[in-house]
C-alpha cells in the first residue's frame, strides 16, 4: 500500500511539484517588491517589468511567477499586493516618496507601520539640477574624441548590448546601458529600448559600494570611527563576543560570522519581510574574526545598519535622511532611491535603484579622490582605503572578480587590467569599473540571466585598447 501511495504521488505532478507555502510566500514577495519598485521609482511599464526584472531570476522561484495570481495594483495607495496562500494576506509592498518600496512581513496587511520621511523634506528642483553642468547635472556631459577613436569605441559598446560579450544566443540582449568616461567627461553612452539617462534599475550588489561610501561621508564628517566596535544594539549583552567587530570587518567581509552559503541570497529580508535586526544580527561566529572571508550580503547590512544606529543618536534627524542630504543629492543622483525595510532600515546591501549616470557620478566621486559637488565628501584617503586588500581575502581568487576590498572588488594584471583597477559589482550584470592608471571608468547595466553572464573584464580590455 506505501509503495502505491508513492507512485501515486510521484506520478501526480499537481501534488508532486506544488511548491512549499513559505516559498509561494517567498516568490509573491519578489513579485510584489519588484513591480511596486519598477512601478514607483523607474515609472516602468508592468509588462516591462515582467520581462526584465521577474524574468531570469532565482531558478526556484521563476517557475511560479507565471503561477501566482495577477498582482493588484492600488496606483493612489502606491501599493503592490499578490496572493499566494488562502487564510493568508497577500504580499504586500509599498512605495514612499524618496525611500522606495518596502515589503511587509508575511501575514501583515497593515502599511501604517512603514515609516517615511517628514512631509517637509523635499528633493531638489529636478530641472534646475538636470540644467547644471556635468556631473552634478547632464548639461555638456558628452565630449566626443577624434573620429576613428570614437568610431572604434563606439562599436565596442554597440557589442555589449549583442551576444559578443555577454554569451546570449538570442536577439535579447541583456544589457540596459553602457557609458564610458574618461577624464571624467562622458565619452561613449548607448541605452536600449524604455531605458534613458533617468530610468533607474537595481542595482543589485552594487548597493554594498554605496554602503561603503555613505560610511566614508560619516568618517569625513566625524560621526563614526569604522575601527570602532560597531554599534549594532543585539551585540551589545556583557559577554556578546561580536562587539569586537568594527565596521572595517563588516565591510571588508571579515566578520567571521555564520551565513546560509557564500553571498548568502538572504530570502528572509529580500523576499520575505523580515527586517535587518532580526534576520541579519543574529548569527554566531563560524570563524575568529578577520581570519576568513566569506562573501555576504549580511556583513554589509551589518555595517549599514551600524551607521544607522550610530548617525540615529548623534544627528537630529536621525539617519533616514542621510543618504540623500549628505551623498546622493550633494553628486547630482537626484534619481537614486535606498529602500529600506518596513521598519526603516536601510536593505543596503542589495536594494537600491539607480540610473546609469547617477553610477558613473558615484563612480567619478571616486575618481577624484573622494570630491564631488565642489566639496571634499569622503576623506582625501577613502579611495585607498576601499580599493586595498586588508584582512582575509577571497580564496581561492574568485573567477573573474580578483580580491576585496572594502565593500569593492579589485582586479590588476592577472586580470588583464592595470593594477590598481577596482569595481562596483551587482547581481544580473551590474558594473563600474574604475581604472585610474587611464582614469576610465566604464559602466554596463543589465538583466543578465543564471545562465548568461556579461564579461567585464573582456569589455573592459576592449575599451582601453580602443582609447589613447
Amino acid at each position: 500500500m506505501k509503495i502505491f501511495v508513492l507512485a501515486l504521488l510521484l506520478a501526480t505532478p499537481s501534488l508532486a511539484a506544488e511548491p512549499a507555502p513559505h516559498l509561494r510566500a517567498l516568490a509573491a514577495g519578489y513579485k510584489a517588491a519588484f513591480l511596486c519598485s519598477g512601478l514607483f521609482n523607474a515609472g516602468q511599464t508592468e509588462a516591462a517589468i515582467a520581462a526584465d526584472d521577474l524574468t531570469g531570476i532565482y531558478p526556484d522561484l521563476q517557475p511560479m511567477m507565471a503561477d501566482l495570481p495577477a498582482a493588484v495594483i492600488d496606483r493612489d495607495k502606491h501599493m503592490v499586493s499578490v496572493s499566494f496562500a488562502a487564510g493568508l494576506p497577500p504580499r504586500i509592498a509599498i512605495w514612499r516618496p524618496l525611500l522606495g518600496c518596502s515589503q511587509l512581513p508575511i501575514g501583515s496587511n497593515d502599511g501604517a507601520v512603514v515609516p517615511r520621511l517628514t512631509p517637509d523634506f523635499k528633493r531638489p528642483d529636478l530641472a534646475r539640477l538636470d540644467a547644471s553642468p556635468w556631473p552634478l547635472g547632464d548639461a555638456a556631459a558628452v565630449t566626443r574624441l577624434p573620429r576613428r577613436t570614437q568610431a572604434a569605441l563606439d562599436a565596442i559598446v554597440a557589442d555589449s548590448f549583442a551576444p559578443r560579450f555577454s554569451g546570449l544566443n538570442d536577439n535579447a540582449p541583456a544589457t540596459t546601458a553602457v557609458i564610458i568616461l574618461k577624464a571624467g567627461k562622458i565619452v561613449a553612452e548607448q541605452y536600449r529600448t524604455g531605458f534613458d539617462i533617468h530610468t533607474p534599475q537595481r542595482t543589485w550588489s552594487v548597493a554594498k559600494s554605496l554602503t561603503a561610501t555613505l560610511v566614508g561621508r560619516a568618517v569625513r564628517l566625524g560621526l563614526v570611527d569604522v575601527a570602532a566596535p560597531a554599534a549594532v544594539p543585539e551585540w551589545q549583552a556583557a559577554g556578546d563576543p561580536r562587539q569586537t567587530l568594527t565596521i572595517a570587518d563588516l565591510l571588508r567581509m571579515n566578520s567571521g560570522l555564520n551565513t546560509n552559503g557564500p553571498g548568502n541570497r538572504s530570502d528572509a529580508i529580500y523576499l520575505g519581510g523580515a527586517t535587518i535586526p532580526e534576520a541579519a544580527a543574529t548569527n554566531a561566529f563560524d570563524h575568529a574574526p578577520r581570519s576568513h572571508f566569506n562573501y555576504a550580503n549580511n556583513d554589509i547590512m551589518l555595517a549599514a545598519y551600524a551607521l544607522e544606529t550610530t548617525l540615529n543618536r548623534r544627528l537630529p534627524g536621525g539617519a533616514l535622511g542621510f543618504p540623500l542630504t549628505e551623498l546622493l543629492w550633494p553628486l547630482g543622483m537626484t534619481r537614486t532611491t535606498t529602500e529600506t525595510d518596513w521598519q526603516g532600515h536601510f536593505v543596503l546591501s542589495s536594494q537600491v535603484w539607480m540610473t546609469a549616470r547617477d553610477l558613473a557620478r558615484l563612480a567619478l566621486l571616486y575618481e577624484n579622490q573622494g570630491r564631488g559637488g565642489g566639496r571634499q565628501l569622503l576623506p582625501s584617503d577613502w579611495p585607498a582605503f576601499v580599493s586595498t586588500p586588508a584582512g582575509a581575502q577571497p580564496q581561492p581568487a574568485t573567477p573573474g572578480r580578483g580580491g576585496y576590498g572594502a565593500g569593492f572588488w579589485l582586479f590588476g594584471a592577472r586580470d588583464g587590467l592595470p593594477d590598481g583597477s577596482y569595481a562596483m559589482v551587482g547581481n544580473r550584470g551590474q558594473f563600474a569599473v574604475i581604472v585610474p592608471a587611464h582614469r576610465l571608468i566604464i559602466v554596463r547595466r543589465g538583466f543578465d540571466g543564471p545562465q548568461a553572464g556579461f564579461d567585464i573584464l573582456a569589455f573592459s580590455k576592449a575599451i582601453i585598447a580602443a582609447l589613447p
